[in-house]
């Protein structure tokens, strides 16, 4: 890790480079300006980097012995460690000293050149400091020491390397999702073609067990499709003529052919990446943190370790070897590298077990403020509730049964665009009853609607409607009050003379919501408030429906913003959760902004800092657990770090502290950290 970064910027000062950034975690690095592609790869070879343009040599086609190297070499040089040992034991010292220098030249090879480049930069990084370590140890005699310092740090390099490339895997995985080839067609004709040849209007055919593509629209066929790559979704979703699907989902049944509506690089799965990508690139607060730490606290070891090495000899009269011995200790422990490893590892490994989960988090930034999260904030319309009106009670009032004033109602409301009366002709379908033919249909503007059945005039709409023409009764006024009451919209059936029935309509709560909002609770979250427009009856009907703590009411979207503005000064940090458009104002002024049903929707991608890629609540108390969990380990990782060198720091006085030791304290560090910050991808949504 700190060899990528200090590659960065190497390449930086390059000639005619403007910009670098390195992806640690995608291992790419992006750069920009009019340079010379060659220099970036020699400047690669010199810390031991494959750099190659991108569509160049691929990993797949590298050697055994490119993708075995660190391996192979910590191998050779601990075998040559282990014969050296023996002589020793055997009493051959001489010989020893053979299979010693063997160990140090071929574990330590590669850690001596990097130095060498970087001393010319007059950077004193941790290869410098093996290089010096080894190097003093042959120097005052201590071969197996120097042996064993270069051995373990080779297997330092080698577990590191693993451990970053587990973590890795994750976006990797993003990768591969997507076919590299389709079956077109196009004009008329079949043909398989790479993905990048594919136009926008082609016709892919996707057989059963195959994978989308491509993003599109299925335009025959109906099966159903695994999304959970995408979205999270465990259970497979239905799609027929119509519906939208992703590439990188799994077609299970039918064969469907899907038109194609975006290109290979605009896809949602690419985005995904793309955003996952540069969400890795972004420093979080404990990283700039342990940057700052770490640029004062080597100057003051290597300082203090040359201090060791001159003031007890020169000033106290003490033997120098001893006390180079444990400055060179010093040296080795000084380098902050399990500091250096300890964020970016538990950053990249929760970003990715997040995107693999469904759940887009832009940033380590945004998922640190995640974890010290207290409040969270709902909107109702399309995140706690559906955002479809639906029927949920007909009551008759009159001469007719429920299920004729059923009729009648979707037999008027048949000929309405409204929403409500979308809803009543839907009920009556699900009922499989059949909506009375009517004549002369008119809208009564704001008010509700008429028609001619049987040669009798029916109205339906607002009990205002009835008020207005006198008709009603308490009975009717009692179960309307009483409907107002639960949060539902009562409309009203009849004629000129009397009540016929009322049916109540009301926008539908999902069906995890209740289970969400209590799993937040659960996962540390103190408060939960929804924000609506509706009026205070339905808030807090639906409030006590879905269990949340408070509700705003009567909201208008800049009336949002400004609740969430009141709970910040109130709570200090707020999450707010919306469908990324109508809500964009309250997302942007929340502390977190928290996009649902995002895959396919483009604004709600950009607009969000943390994406939800299905219209799935439960995702939201995965995401906190996640926060928390990546908060937890990098904090434990960080006091470790500091904690064990501080422990090996105090340990060089008395003289307890080996060469060997101390590499062994500096490489378990490391690994112990990057194995902490790995354990972030077993996190499970359930």
């Amino acid at each position: 890790m700190d060899c990528a970064v200090k590659f960065e910027k190497d390449v930086t000062a390059l000639p005619g480079v403007t910009r670098a950034e390195l992806n640690f975690a995608a291992a790419k690095i992006t750069v920009e300006g009019s340079f010379d592609p060659d220099a970036v790869t020699i400047e690669g070879r010199k810390h031991d980097i494959a750099a190659r343009p991108e569509g160049g040599e691929t990993e797949e086609k590298a050697t055994f012995w490119q993708r075995r190297r660190q391996v192979i070499i910590s191998g050779l040089a601990g075998l040559a460690l282990l014969a050296g040992w023996v002589f020793n034991l055997t009493g051959t010292s001489a010989a020893a000293i053979v299979p010693f220098l063997a160990a140090i030249v071929i574990g330590g090879f590669s850690t001596a050149r990097k130095a060498f480049f970087s001393v010319q930069k007059l950077n004193f990084d941790m290869n410098v400091l093996m290089t010096v370590a080894v190097t003093g140890a042959v120097f005052i005699g201590e071969w197996s020491e120097g042996a064993a310092v270069a051995f373990l740090y080779s297997v330092s390099n080698a577990l590191e390397a693993y451990t970053m490339e587990k973590a890795r895997r994750s976006i990797r995985g993003l990768m591969d999702l997507a076919p590299r080839a389709a079956l077109v067609r196009r004009n008329g004709s079949r043909r398989l073609m790479p993905v990048d040849e594919i136009r926008i209007g082609d016709v892919l055919i996707v057989k059963p067990g195959e994978k989308v593509a491509m993003d599109g629209r299925v335009v025959r066929g109906s099966s159903s499709v695994d999304q959970a790559p995408i979205t999270g979704e465990s259970i497979p979703v239905e799609k027929n003529a119509g519906d939208e699907v992703f590439a990188g989902t799994l077609n299970q049944e039918g064969c469907i052919e899907v038109e194609v509506t975006k290109l290979v690089n605009d896809t949602t799965i690419a985005k995904i990446i793309h955003m996952v990508e540069e969400a890795q690139t972004q420093k979080a607060p404990s990283q700039r943190f342990i940057d700052r730490f770490a640029a004062v606290y080597t100057p003051i070891v290597i300082s203090l370790a040359v201090g060791i090495v001159i003031v007890p000899p020169l000033f106290l009269g003490l033997p120098w070897s001893p006390w180079i011995y444990r400055g060179l200790a010093l040296l080795v422990v000084s380098c902050p590298c399990a500091l250096v490893v300890s964020t970016p590892v538990a950053l990249v490994s929760a970003i990715g077990n997040a995107a693999r989960s469904g759940v887009l988090i832009k940033g380590g930034v945004h998922l640190e403020e995640a974890g010290s999260l207290s409040v969270i904030a709902f909107d109702k319309t399309g995140t706690l509730t559906l955002g479809r009106p639906a029927v949920t009670d007909v009551i008759p009032l009159g001469e007719r049964d429920a299920e004729q004033v059923l009729i009648i109602a979707a037999g008027i409301e048949q000929y309405s665009e409204h929403p409500l009366a979308k809803a009543i002709v839907n009920k009556a379908k699900n009922e499989k009853l059949v909506p009375a033919r009517v004549n002369g249909f008119a809208s009564i503007t704001g008010k509700g609607a008429k028609a001619i059945i049987d040669g009798r005039e029916y109205f339906i709409g607002s009990p205002r409607l009835f008020a207005e023409m006198g008709i009603g009764g308490e009975n009717a006024e009692r179960v309307i009050q009483d409907l107002q009451a639960q949060g539902k919209t009562a409309m009203v059936i009849g004629t000129e003379k009397a009540v016929l029935g009322i049916i109540a309509v009301a926008d539908q709560v999902r069906d995890n919501a209740g289970s969400a909002v209590r799993s937040l609770k659960q996962a540390g979250i103190k408060k939960t408030v929804m924000l609506t427009g509706d009026n205070h009856a339905t808030a807090r009907s639906i409030a006590a429906r879905v269990g949340v703590d408070d509700y705003y009411a009567e909201l208008l979207p800049a009336n949002k913003v400004d609740a969430v503005r009141e709970m910040l000064n109130k709570y200090g940090r707020v999450a707010m959760i919306g469908d990324g458009i109508n809500d964009a104002p309250a997302l942007a002024a929340a502390t977190v902004g928290i996009a649902m049903g995002a895959a396919g929707a483009d604004t709600a991608l950009e607009t969000a800092d943390i994406a939800l890629m299905a219209d799935d609540l439960s995702k939201v108390a995965f995401t906190m657990r996640l926060s928390r969990a990546a908060l937890g380990v990098i904090k434990q990782n960080i006091t470790f770090a500091i904690a064990i060198k501080l422990v090996a720091i105090l340990a060089i006085f008395p003289g307890w502290l080996t060469l060997w030791l101390a590499i062994l304290a500096d490489m378990g560090a490391s690994v112990l950290v990057t194995l902490n910050g790995i354990r972030l991808l077993k996190v499970k949504p359930n």
